[in-house]
């Protein structure tokens, strides 16, 4: 697979010691500016909007993400209020062990969870699919995105591997060449790529262009790490990192933190006007609302 290095990121950030400033401290929203927080909440790993319903999915660990079949995804309204706590729980035959990401394709939602992605009615809830990925012994399938062609993509960040689904047949199309395991996962237009945040120690975005089968280089953040959810945001990218607890955005070499959360941001999910950010934490059972300022 050919590897291309895109280009050199400039960075907006300033660096002293171990504090960071972007674009001005005063700039950079907390706890205080939130809109909505969404508690009674139970590990809550991922967020997506469905812009017809105008609500929000919440993916739920419920105890262990590996299969103790608990798992659930909620239904929220866009003002944070919980309409149903458990409004997809799987079947008896394929349960939701410790649901995360989620891409709605469709009328379908796709939840990546322990063993495999699950498709339910995105409108009743009711279960329709499961893709079984046993046969390919997956250490920890994390975030689900649709790409241009309509294909599924899934990540692996146990075994740092990308699949791509199509018509249920399964196959990996990036493994070497990923020198982070892969976490969330975005169609970006700007870079014609699906951007992969890395998680572990690496801060630098990578690409893969379906097209093309090859990986980019993208965007290095110069600080935070454990990068997880992705979003597209006004030509750039949203990221959440868990190792600063920061609300990054990137775009065109440039870096700057939005929001510093009180706990280790999961993934996050944008509504359809660009403006609400819901931020997820995992051990606080917990998701923050936050209003994005507008970015020239």
């Amino acid at each position: 697979m050919k590897r291309v290095n895109l280009f050199s990121v400039i960075p907006l950030m300033l660096i002293t010691g171990s504090a960071v400033i972007a674009g001005g401290a005063d700039n950079i929203q907390d706890v205080d500016d939130r809109i909505a927080t969404v508690e009674g909440l139970s590990g809550p790993e991922a967020v997506h909007w469905d812009a017809e319903q105008e609500i929000w999915f919440v993916s739920n660990f419920n105890g262990d993400a590996a299969g103790d079949a608990n798992g659930f995804v909620s239904k929220i309204a866009s003002d944070g209020e919980i309409l149903e706590r458990e409004f997809m729980i799987g079947t008896d035959g394929h349960p939701l062990h410790g649901p995360r990401g989620m891409r709605i394709d469709g009328e379908r939602l796709w939840v990546a969870d322990a063993e495999g992605l699950h498709a339910f009615d995105r409108r009743s809830g009711a279960h329709l699919e499961f893709i079984d990925f046993s046969a390919f012994e997956p250490g920890f399938l994390n975030d689900v995105e649709i790409g241009p062609e309509g294909a599924i993509y899934l990540t692996d960040t146990g075994n740092a591997r990308l699949f791509r689904i199509v018509d249920g047949e399964i196959s990996v199309v990036a493994d070497e060449g990923l020198v982070s395991p892969p976490n969330g996962v975005v169609w970006d237009a700007g870079h014609e790529a699906l951007m992969l945040a890395p998680w572990g120690g690496g801060r630098t975005l990578i690409g893969y262009r379906p097209g093309q089968d090859d990986l980019i280089d993208g965007e290095t953040l110069p600080a935070g790490g454990n990068m997880d959810g992705l979003e597209a945001w006004q030509g750039g990218l949203l990221i959440a990192s868990q190792h600063d607890q920061a609300i990054w955005f990137v775009r065109d070499g440039e870096a700057e933190i939005l929001i510093r959360t009180p706990g280790r941001p999961a993934d996050i999910g944008l509504d359809a006007s660009g403006r609400r950010l819901a931020v997820p934490y995992i051990a606080l059972d917990r998701v923050d609302i936050w209003e994005l300022p507008d970015r020239p």
